[in-house]
């Protein structure tokens, strides 16, 4: 037996068990995952801040500046998603009948799902879920206090990490951990931005699109589908049912609850597959097939935040193995080419 054959379980094995111990450890790991993830986006105001400002000044004025942008988020996706429930519950029994049409014309095309499914996806089902996601929005504030207080230690010591792990490691090692770092944290950068814009396009224009039809609550439409288009694949979907079966009920006609579906869909595809690729160029050159793997694997992991932070981990995978000869493999596997082809830095 060679000494591949016998390398290959054990790798495999090590995945396996370093997967169970992230989601396990979901309590402790996520929130650094996270923490990393705000203190790359906020460290060049920091440093910015630091220059005028006395160190501990500035850091107390990015720490409120993150939070009160947090709190901002929530609050008014709280209201847009808590607006649409309130509607929606008072049409509980539109939902439900439309529930039983559906499930009747299933039944004579031989599709039986109202004895399976009936417990589990019907009105009163879906308006429990929503409700638990808006209760979830209310209650992960734990969640975001340990990650507020690991960016504060993080901006606080991320100077001294880098100093002293030049003295620590080894003059190669020391260079891939920082480089890698730094590059890591202007593409997290980037992709905040350009997920931000692309989601405020998105928003703009299903407002534009539910007001222009008649749908109740554009606004609200509007919210969601800026707050959802942070989730790659997952949060566009939704964005894009939910109002459509909303419409349904509104209308009662299936024509026009599949002409805003058509519309929204053409937003998403405008936005999500032409412009925002373009305008995210290299630093965000991920196959889209390793894109929807990494946002269902951590989906698996950690839940609703995997969802979110998955692509930025992917991201920094790929630019951590692009400092290492023996590891590019790994950034050429992912879609990614080891330097742009134009010459210019990443």
């Amino acid at each position: 037996m060679t000494l591949r054959t016998i390398a290959a379980p054990i790798w495999i094995l090590a995945i396996i068990a370093l997967v169970w111990a992230l989601k396990a450890a979901d309590t402790i790991v996520a929130p650094i995952a996270c923490a990393f993830f705000i203190i790359a986006l906020a460290w060049p105001l920091q440093s910015r801040l630091q220059r005028w400002l006395p160190k501990l000044v500035a850091l107390a004025l990015v720490v409120c500046l993150i939070v009160l942008t947090f709190f901002a988020f929530v609050s008014v996706t709280s209201w847009a998603l808590g607006r649409i429930i309130a509607a929606s519950s008072m049409d509980a029994t539109r939902f439900q009948t439309l529930y039983d049409q559906f499930s009747e014309w299933l039944a004579g095309y031989g599709i039986a799902i109202g004895g399976v499914l009936s417990d589990y996806f019907n009105a009163s089902s879906i308006l429990r879920l929503a409700r638990a996601a808006t209760q979830r929005l209310n209650t992960m504030f734990s969640f975001w206090i340990v990650v507020v207080i690991y960016v504060l230690l993080g901006l606080l010591d991320i100077e001294a990490i880098a100093r002293n792990a030049r003295v620590a490691l080894s003059p190669q090692a020391a260079t891939v951990l920082i480089d890698g770092t730094a590059a890591t944290a202007a593409k997290f950068r980037r992709y905040m931005l350009v997920r931000t814009v692309m989601s405020l396009a998105t928003g703009v224009m299903v407002w534009v699109l539910a007001s222009a039809t008649g749908l109740r609550f554009a606004a609200e439409w509007g919210v969601m589908a800026f707050a959802l288009n942070y989730i790659p694949f997952i949060g566009p979907f939704v964005a894009t049912f939910l109002p459509t079966l909303y419409a349904l009920a509104q209308f009662d006609s299936l024509h026009s609850a599949l002409a805003i579906f058509a519309g929204l869909n053409l937003i998403q595809f405008i936005i999500g597959s032409y412009i925002e690729p373009r305008v995210a160029g290299y630093a965000l050159a991920i196959t889209p097939f390793v894109v929807l793997f990494s946002v269902f694997f951590w989906v698996f992991v950690w839940g609703l935040f995997g969802a979110f932070i998955g692509v930025p981990i992917t991201i920094a995978l790929v630019t951590y193995c692009a400092q290492s000869p023996s590891t590019i493999w790994i950034t050429r596997l992912l879609g990614a080419p080891a330097r742009p082809a134009d010459g210019q830095p990443a």
